[in-house]
């Protein structure tokens, strides 16, 4: 391989520069006049109610809350002792990851590199005992809270507290150690402590799974035994609790994670009927706009009105706990950085005739959610454009058909590519056709061939069979967030996915 000198990629950038129209300062804002011309038209929505209308029965009714109640989480903590009781677990569960946190108490934070956790003791059924820098203090102190300690920031000086006028520059404090000693004069120095340790299990791989030659999250694996750690920061926090033992709960935290129940995918309905109306928006904003348009600002005209349509529906008082977990992340791309899975470029392109173009994002209410991606032809396409769109939106129904409890994740990824090897697009196929979904965006299992997790009703997919053509710049991914059923997958969005509504005319 040789490395590519500073002349040639000096005559390569500037060839490429010469040959291409540049948009240097176009002008992308959306446009007023135009939202709302695209608010005020029927057609898209329209087609997106008789998509909700048809499919109603199938899926779960959307929900009325828009975050989870206190009291879920209260049942949820007890669930996750008690199956960490069966490892031994008598003084408490100590939380360090933000999603579990998230998860078992719904204090929704930021984590930066600042050390954050959360101790839920044996001992008390209702109590949560935070460790947390002070920046969060009030969050803490105003939702569930038995008891909390803060450090000032990270890193923490011994004494310097600038918050009370202690303006002191003493030893780093070791913030883990320091985790341990709370834990040690609040009683627990000599119990056995759940911790969730083993980061792999974030990859949908359980403890003993490393060596195995077919992963399955639903299948048997090592339960981790207690033990002292000895190293890292689990070994700072074993330091100070000499007399404490320690066993990795993460996988019993990640196995209750992939499985939703019936509020969260309540919840997961609301935020997916809210995408669908963002998409009828969008599609009405680009055939308003046409080919004047570029990318960008059809991305942002849609994640402006879909704020604003959800937060039409949420109370909003400025206050912590109330308006939390909403996500609106619409992306636009078109032309040749359609043709990429992860394209590098910045979504600058104008909207050309002949393009493909895809619309796609994430939108979370509460927390839950998912992805909803569409990808469009604007007209004229060619009839080997035709074919890959086609070819891709049967991938797409397949995979939601074989997404039924008791069939496995590689079963789905074999279903969906042995069709797009068998109809010539296997040299278009660059990743699996999807991966499982949950507040931090991918979450194991995944439908990916290596991947033999039996799926279980609850679980939650992205629906992304992408197809690719470099060569002739241009690709299709749609998305969706598929519900595992007992007889097929349910595809929680409604934006329709048929030549209607994604072949334009602009």
């Amino acid at each position: 391989m040789n490395p590519i000198s500073r002349r040639s990629f000096l005559k390569a950038t500037a060839t490429s520069a010469g040959g291409a129209a540049l948009l240097g300062g176009c002008d992308a804002w959306p446009r007023e006049a135009i939202m709302a011309r695209a608010d005020a038209n029927t057609a898209s929505f329209d087609l997106v109610r008789a998509e909700q209308e048809q499919r109603r029965g199938q899926l779960p009714k959307a929900a009325y809350f828009h975050r989870l109640p206190l009291p879920w989480y209260t049942e949820k903590v007890a669930r996750i002792k008690g199956e960490a009781r069966l490892r031994g677990v008598d003084g408490g569960i100590l939380l360090t990851n933000r999603w579990n946190i998230i998860y078992a108490t719904g204090l929704f934070h930021s984590t930066t590199e600042r050390p954050f956790a959360c101790f839920l003791p044996m001992d008390q059924r209702d109590a949560v005992i935070w460790l947390h820098p002070y920046l969060d203090e009030e969050l803490v102190r105003d939702w569930w809270c038995t008891e909390q300690y803060s450090y000032f920031d990270y890193h923490h000086a011994e004494g310097g507290f600038p918050n009370r006028g202690d303006v002191i520059q003493g030893p780093t404090r070791n913030i883990y150690r320091w985790w341990g000693e709370i834990l040690a004069r609040l009683g627990y120095g000599n119990r056995t402590i759940g911790i969730d340790a083993n980061g792999l299990s974030e990859l949908g791989v359980l403890p003993g799974h490393l060596a195995s030659k077919a992963l399955d999250m639903t299948g048997e694996f090592e339960v981790p035994e207690p033990y002292r750690p000895s190293s890292g920061a689990w070994g700072e926090v074993a330091a100070a609790l000499p007399e404490s033992r320690f066993v990795d709960i993460y996988d019993i935290l990640m196995r209750n994670r992939i499985i939703k129940d019936d509020l969260e995918n309540q919840l997961t309905q609301r935020a997916m009927d809210y995408f669908s109306e963002i998409h009828a928006f969008a599609r009405n904003y680009l055939l308003e706009r046409g080919t004047d348009a570029v990318d960008f600002e059809v991305a942002n005209a849609a994640m402006l009105w879909g704020m604003q349509r959800i937060m039409k529906d949420i109370p909003q008082t400025g206050e912590p706990h109330d308006a939390v977990g909403i996500e609106v992340s619409i992306m636009c791309r078109t032309g040749k950085a359609t043709a990429y899975p992860h394209p590098n470029q910045t979504f600058w392109s104008p909207i050309r005739q002949g393009d493909a173009l895809q619309i796609a994002g994430v939108v979370r209410v509460g927390g839950y959610g998912g992805e909803l991606y569409r990808s469009f032809l604007v007209a004229p396409w060619t009839d080997w454009q035709e074919r890959v769109w086609e070819v891709h939106a049967g991938s797409y129904r397949i995979q939601a058909e074989e997404s039924y409890a008791g069939n496995s994740c590689s079963n789905v990824a074999k279903a969906v590519h042995d069709y797009q090897v068998a109809n010539d697009c296997g040299h278009l196929v660059y990743h699996r056709p999807g991966h499982g979904e949950g507040m931090e965006g991918h979450q194991p299992p995944y439908q990916a061939l290596g991947d033999y997790t039996v799926m279980r009703a609850g679980m939650h997919f992205s629906n992304e069979p992408g197809l690719y053509d470099p060569e002739n710049g241009f690709g299709f991914n749609f998305s969706d967030n598929i519900l595992v059923a007992e007889e097929k997958g349910l595809q929680m969005g409604t934006t329709p996915a048929d030549k209607e509504w994604c072949f334009l005319s602009l």
